[in-house]
Formats: C-alpha cells, structure tokens, sequence
C-alpha cells in the first residue's frame, strides 16, 4: 500500500517499514506501539531516558481530559499581553528578553482566539483527540501490565460562586458543542464530595468520563518498555537531521552517525522545531513553560483530580504526592526557570486545601519541577506528513493536551504510515497550515 497526500509525492511502501520514531515522551511511546502492532520495525531514538525527569511527560498535570478542548486564546486577551510582560509571577508569563522573537508566535495566538467561532473550531479540532482518552490509556497501560496506573475518578473543576462559572461561558460552551457533558455541584454537593476543600469555593462542576494517570514519568517508562520487549530498539542518542535524496528518505542523522530507515517520526516535543525545518516546514512552535510543585504524603487528600477555576492549576493525587501543575512561562528552551513560580503554586496549594497548612513542609518533603510544552499558537498540535519529504511523518505540538492525546495521536501516525484509513481525520493538524 502507499500514502498520497495532497501536495506530496506518494510514500513508499508501508509493508514491513523499518521506521525510527524520534522521541520517547508519550506520544514517541505510543506511536511505538502502534506500529510495532502494524508489523512495522521500530527504532527509538530518545537521548534522555524515558519518562526521565527532563521529560514534559514527567511532570505534567497528569489529566486525561476529554473537556480540554478549550484553547487559551480568546476575544479580547490582547488586552492582558501587557499584564504578561510585566508582571514575571502571574499565570501567564512572557519574559522581556524573549519577546521579539515571539512576537510572530504571539501574533498568530491573538488571532487564533479573535472571535467566537474561532474558539469553537479549536475546540471541534481537539475534541476528537481528547473525547476516549482515558479508555485509549487504559488499553496501552493494561498492555504494558501497568494498568493501576490510570483512575477514571473523573475530574472536578471548582468556583467560588456559580456567578464565576457563568461569567466562563465561551468555555463550557464550546464543551457542551463538541459533547463534553458533566454534572453541576451546589455547595452542600461540593462538599460531600470534597470535604478538605477550602471553603471559599460554593460550586463545582464533575465531569465524569475524566480520568488521570498517577505516574505519568512511570507510565511513559513502562510503554516504552513495552515497546522495546515487544521488538522495538531503542537507541540513547540525539536526532540531528535527516538524508534526503530525491525526495526519499534515506537516513536519521543522529549525533552517533546516520540510521538508515524507510520512514521516520518526528515527535521531540519542544525540540521538533528544528527537525521540522530540515524537513521542509516551519512550524510556529515555542515552549510553553510550565511547573509543578508536590508534597510527598500530604495531610489533606482530594478525593478527585481538581481545578480551582481561580487559580487554573490542576491539584491531582500522584504516586509521588499531591502535585500542583500550571503555570504558562514564554522563554526560551534554555532559559533558567524562576522557582518563584514553583512557590506560588505551592502556596495556592496550601490554600485550596487549608489541612496542608498544619503539614511540616520540610524541603525533602516539597520537590519542584519546570518542563517544556511543545506548544503552537493555535492550541492544536502537528500531525501529518512534512511538506519536504512524505516518507517523514510528524507528530508533536500538543500543548496542554499532550498526555491526554497521545494515545490517540499514536494510533493516527501508524495509520497514515500503514495505509490504513485513519482513525480520525487528520486535516485539522496538517503542518501547511503555517505555510
């Protein structure tokens, strides 16, 4: 079978392809797994080690989220792009140094969420990435003999008063268009369910098909292994480049020499910038900071993964603690992190559930973290063919939706490298659209 795509010259065969998939993160992981389960011979390459600290997939929110169809662009946040540049601390941060060389990125962010209908689209585009997350995660997790690491508790958001979740109605409607259903809490619901909560917040909203991942570093590691026990090779080495000659792809170019392949996936995150220009597109991509901070053996517990809608900070009981994840900081991959902003969400904590408070947060108790979101300025990741070379296949960019969407985004590579019809329509994703 072949693939032709729009545009592309045909790729070469899909039976028995040798394909190097570059990146071991969540999506590299479960792209690996879906192709080895087409017949196809794996190598990945990955210079950290899987699920490893270094990794977005390490320290993320750890939500598996089908209501995450919401993209942080909106009508009228250019108005809040000041209050980004100065003020480092807030939710949303754009650090001075860095800002010319964002200013294309921020542009095409602006316009992303300039209009109503703008924001409903992303969210119809991400909706069919997200909407069986969590069964998608069990299935890989209960393959690779880890599936006690997904919870399907659903996850809960939370307001201080119904007034705020009216006032976030451009949100819940776009998840009620694109089908995301949940179940409204008055107070005295709130707090039977969440009985440590601060006190402050009066409404929730429970979105039951929700799920969570309770050691999403772990659960990348075992996919990967997985994979390797399933046939795959994985190599400890950094992707470079590629050999192309004639259009065809001949080679990875890795810092330990060529790795001759038929095809090759690029799923880097924050780092598939770069590759993606050898291959022909450049991508408005940019890492999008984000931090946690996690108390090993907290005194307060929630009983479900949640959301202060004040704060929009995802609080999540994890193997390795409660962690608190957010937190948007625009710089460069190289920039050192300001662990004030680790701080602040370790404070918001403490708020949220006032048990913690009488905690003794001594420093070997509290660890903090800093991690790089593959992020594009319209919220919707890069899947699909590179416009220099059919036989390279991308498969990165997903923002705040990356554990959630990996899953998926896996089974619709291996489709479109297999020949299969794909699981779901990749057009919304395709690289042209930076053209």
């Amino acid at each position: 079978m072949t693939i032709v795509e729009p545009g592309n010259q045909a790729g070469r065969s899909s039976a028995h392809a040798h394909v190097v998939v570059i990146g071991a993160g969540i999506v590299g992981a479960a792209t690996a797994l879906e192709l080895l389960r087409d017949g196809h011979t794996v190598t990945i390459v990955e210079p950290g080690d899987p699920g490893g600290e270094q990794a977005a997939s390490y320290g993320n929110g750890a939500w598996l989220s089908p209501s995450s169809v919401v993209q942080m662009s909106h009508p009228g946040i250019w108005k809040e792009v000041p209050g980004y540049l100065f003020d480092p601390l807030g939710p949303l941060a754009i650090r001075w140094r860095h800002f010319p060389r964002l200013v294309p990125w921020l542009l095409r962010f602006l316009a992303a969420g300039s209009s109503e209908p703008k924001v409903h689209a992303a969210g119809r585009a991400l909706r069919p990435l997200l909407a069986d997350a969590p069964a998608r995660h069990q299935k890989l997790a209960d393959e690779a003999g880890v599936g006690d690491l997904i919870q399907r508790k659903g996850l809960l958001y939370v307001f201080p008063m119904r007034a705020n979740f009216e006032a976030d109605a451009l949100a819940w409607n776009v998840r009620a268009a694109t089908g995301v259903k949940w179940l409204e809490l008055d107070e005295n619901e709130l707090r039977q369910r969440e009985p440590e909560l601060d006190r402050r917040y009066t409404f929730g909203v429970l979105v039951e098909d929700g799920g969570h991942c309770v050691d999403p570093g772990g659960y990348v590691g075992a996919l990967v292994l997985h994979a390797k026990r399933s046939g795959a090779e994985i190599r400890k080495t950094k992707a470079l480049g590629f050999v192309i000659e004639r259009g065809r792809l001949r080679a990875v170019r890795t810092r330990d020499g060529d790795m001759a392949c038929d095809r090759a996936v690029i799923c880097a995150g924050a780092w598939s910038k770069a590759l993606a220009r050898e291959s022909g597109d450049r991508i408005l991509l940019e890492s999008e900071r984000g931090y946690h901070a996690m108390i090993q053996d907290p005194r307060a517990r929630p009983r479900h993964p949640t959301l202060p809608a004040d704060i929009k900070a995802s609080i999540t009981m994890t193997k390795g603690g409660l962690r608190i994840a957010g937190q948007v900081e625009l710089a460069s991959l190289d920039a050192a992190p300001n662990w004030q902003r680790a701080q602040i969400l370790l404070d918001h904590l403490k708020r949220t559930f006032p048990g913690l408070q009488q905690d003794d947060l001594t420093t070997d108790r509290v660890k903090i973290w800093m991690g790089h979101r593959p992020a594009t300025p319209d919220a919707l990741p890069v899947i699909g063919p590179a416009s220099g070379c059919s036989d390279i296949i991308y498969g990165f960019g997903h923002g705040h939706t990356g554990l959630a969407s990996g899953a998926i985004t896996g089974r619709l590579v291996a489709d479109l490298i297999s020949g299969k019809p794909p699981v779901i329509d990749p057009t919304p994703y395709s690289a042209r659209r930076f053209s």
